[in-house]
C-alpha cells in the first residue's frame, strides 16, 4: 500500500488523549448477563448489578460471560448478541441508563483463531480488534505461540487479571515477552482494593507503575464479592500514581478499547 500523505497525522491523532468526561467509565470486562455463567442468577440481578455499575459512574459496559474452558459449546456469539439486545430493551424500559455491547472472557484454548473465523466466540464490543483473553488460574501455559497467530488475524489480545496468576507475579519477565505481540494488561479494581489478598494487590500495582498495565476494568459479577468499584480504584490509582495515569487506564483506554482504536501506552503519561 502506498502512504497517503496524512498517514502521519493521522498516527499522531491516534496517539493523543481524547476529550473525555471526567466521570464517564467504560467497563470492558463484567459479567453482567443473567443466567449465562457466573454472574446473575436472573434479570432481575443482572438489573441490579447494572444500576450498582451507573452508580459507580460507568456508562458503556462489556459484557464478557465466559466463553470456552467449563462454558465450551455455550454462550457461543449469536447466544450473547441475543442476551445482550434482550438485557438492553429491559434496562431501557428500567430507565437505567447503561449501554451493554456484547463480548467474551475467553479461557486459552488452541482453537480460539478458527472459533473467531467461525463467529463462534467473540471479541470486545463485537470490535472485531481486542480479544479478552483468560488464562488458567492453576496452571501456567505458555500462549505466545497464540498471541502471535492471533495478532498475525490483526487481533490485539488483553489479558485479564494476570495479578491473579502465581506464575505471572512471580516472573513478570513472560509477560514483558509476550506484550511484543500486541498484547495489554488488564487489572482488576478489586486486586487494586485488596479484596484478592495481598499477593494480587501488590501485583497489580506493580503492574500499573511499571507500565505493564494500561487497562482496570471491575470483573464485577454481583453485588456481595464482585461489585463494581471503579471510582475507588480511580480514586486510589490518583493518589497512589496521579490522575494522569488514573484517566488513562480507567478512562482514556477502556474508551479506545470500545471503539476499536489503539491503546495509548502510560510510559510517557
Amino acid at each position: 500500500m502506498i502512504p497517503s500523505a496524512n498517514d502521519n497525522s493521522q498516527e499522531s491523532k491516534e496517539n493523543c488523549p481524547e476529550r473525555l468526561d471526567p466521570h464517564q467509565y467504560v467497563d470492558i470486562h463484567c459479567h453482567c448477563l443473567p443466567a449465562v455463567d457466573d454472574g446473575p442468577a436472573s434479570m432481575s440481578d443482572a438489573i441490579a448489578l447494572c444500576q450498582a455499575l451507573v452508580d459507580d459512574e460507568i456508562t458503556t459496559v462489556i459484557a464478557t460471560p465466559h466463553q470456552l474452558g467449563r462454558f465450551d459449546n455455550c454462550n457461543e456469539a449469536v447466544q450473547i448478541r441475543e442476551a445482550v439486545s434482550i438485557l438492553n430493551e429491559e434496562l431501557k424500559g428500567n430507565d437505567i441508563p447503561l449501554a451493554v455491547m456484547p463480548g467474551g472472557d475467553i479461557r486459552v484454548d488452541e482453537r480460539i483463531c478458527q472459533l473467531l473465523e467461525a463467529d463462534k466466540i467473540l471479541t470486545l464490543a463485537d470490535g472485531g480488534k481486542y480479544l479478552l483473553l483468560e488464562l488458567p488460574h492453576q496452571n501456567f501455559i505458555d500462549i505466545e505461540p497464540l498471541l502471535i497467530e492471533l495478532s498475525s488475524l490483526g487481533i490485539q489480545t488483553i489479558i485479564s487479571h494476570p495479578e491473579r496468576h502465581y506464575i505471572l507475579a512471580k516472573q513478570p519477565e513472560i509477560l514483558r515477552k509476550w506484550l511484543k505481540h500486541s498484547t495489554h494488561l488488564q487489572v482488576t479494581t478489586s486486586s487494586l482494593l485488596g479484596t484478592f489478598g495481598s499477593m494480587a494487590s501488590e501485583t497489580a500495582w506493580q503492574f500499573l507503575s511499571s507500565g505493564l498495565a494500561v487497562l482496570v476494568a471491575t470483573d464485577s459479577h454481583d453485588l456481595n464479592s464482585r461489585r463494581p468499584c471503579m471510582k475507588a480504584a480511580f480514586e486510589r490509582i490518583s493518589i497512589k500514581l496521579g490522575q494522569a495515569i488514573a484517566r488513562v487506564v480507567c478512562i482514556e483506554n477502556p474508551s479506545r478499547v470500545l471503539k476499536g482504536r489503539d491503546i495509548i501506552p502510560t510510559n510517557n503519561v
